[in-house]
């Protein structure tokens, strides 16, 4: 069995439920269980990817631990940087049912931004070197036609970056809502989000991104899972993601405008913030691996992605779970 130990130190920060400016944090443990179908007899190699956490500056992993019937190596992409585990699995060698097991503690931390005054107080914040991929298209995301004309019609007679951004995060607020019915909805596609104006937070978030680049503004989408704020325990049933643009002078700002929509309360809150009450996994669209699928690119990375034989395979299931964690003491492990 190959085990993966990434750490035994201590743990850090407080638990604490999300509550604006208090600059709150989240300890908690984390599962990540998958499970493959029985393979067919016939099969000749099963592939898979699993994407692992990494720590950053708004979250620490510790004590990540990969349980797996099979040898497997820690690889990075190289346009994201996005992490994961790699496994190639024989079936003849391996019959029956793969189950691999990844369990980590994090400590999150609320990522606010201020945003007032921001033209007449900037800070100093390095730009980074590259910028282009945070101004480029995806394929569900397009930055002509009708994402380029509502985004000049939303932003008209603004200067700044800052304003046309949020003039773009009110817009798409106040046109899409958030619904889980029909097809279509979950691609992050932002042509479907502009024509049937409802989705999920990831057909939000394609919208917001979209508009954006086509406006100059470079932003970037993020996947990971949410952390139930009424619950300190239990199963968690998908993925959630989000978003940050880029402004001069303030760096980073993060937005998340689907749980805008979902509780108004907090619409402005979630123009600059995101809370903690979540798990980054990996960033980007359009992912290509390493070693390299022979598949597509993947749309985006937070589930197992497989193939059986060359081919896409939607034979792997996964499930996730999190229990909150006291405070203890302290540090953390960087990838």
């Amino acid at each position: 069995m190959a085990t993966l130990l990434a750490g035994s130190m201590g743990f850090a920060a407080g638990v604490s439920a999300d509550a604006p400016g208090s600059g709150s944090s989240r300890a908690f443990e984390f599962k990540y269980a998958v499970r493959s179908k029985e393979l067919p007899k016939d099969a000749g190699r099963v592939r898979l990817w699993i994407p692992v956490p990494t720590s950053d500056t708004q979250q620490d992993i510790s004590d990540l631990n990969i349980k797996s019937p099979v040898h497997y190596e820690m690889h990075e992409d190289a346009e994201y940087h996005d992490h994961y585990a790699y496994l190639e699995v024989d079936p003849r060698k391996q019959p029956g049912p793969i189950e691999i097991e990844m369990t980590f503690k994090a400590v999150r931390r609320e990522n606010r931004v201020s945003l007032r005054n921001a033209a007449d107080h900037p800070v100093a914040v390095a730009r980074p070197a590259d910028l282009t991929r945070s101004l480029a298209p995806d394929r569900l995301v397009p930055l002509d036609g009708l994402i380029a004309r509502l985004a000049g019609e939303q932003t008209k007679g603004l200067d700044g970056p800052l304003d046309k951004a949020r003039a773009i995060y009110d817009y798409v607020l106040s046109i899409m809502r958030y619904d889980k019915t029909g097809e279509g909805w979950g691609r992050g596609d932002a042509i479907y989000a502009c024509n049937v104006k409802r989705g999920n937070c990831t057909d939000f978030h394609a919208l917001v991104i979209g508009m954006m680049r086509a406006m100059g503004i470079p932003a970037r989408f993020e996947i990971g899972f949410p952390l139930p704020r009424d619950r300190k325990s239990g199963e968690i049933s998908g993925y959630h993601c989000w978003a940050q643009f880029w402004i001069d002078g303030l760096g980073w700002v993060p937005i998340d405008a689907s749980e805008g929509w979902k509780d108004p309360a907090r619409r402005e809150y979630f123009f600059g913030s995101h809370d903690a009450n979540r798990v980054l996994f990996t960033r980007g669209r359009d992912i290509r691996l390493d070693p390299a699928q022979q598949g597509d690119p993947l749309n985006y990375f937070v589930y197992p992605y497989a193939e059986l034989d060359g081919k896409p395979w939607t034979g792997m299931q996964s499930s996730f779970s999190f229990t909150d964690l006291e405070p203890s003491g302290a540090s953390a492990v960087a990838f």
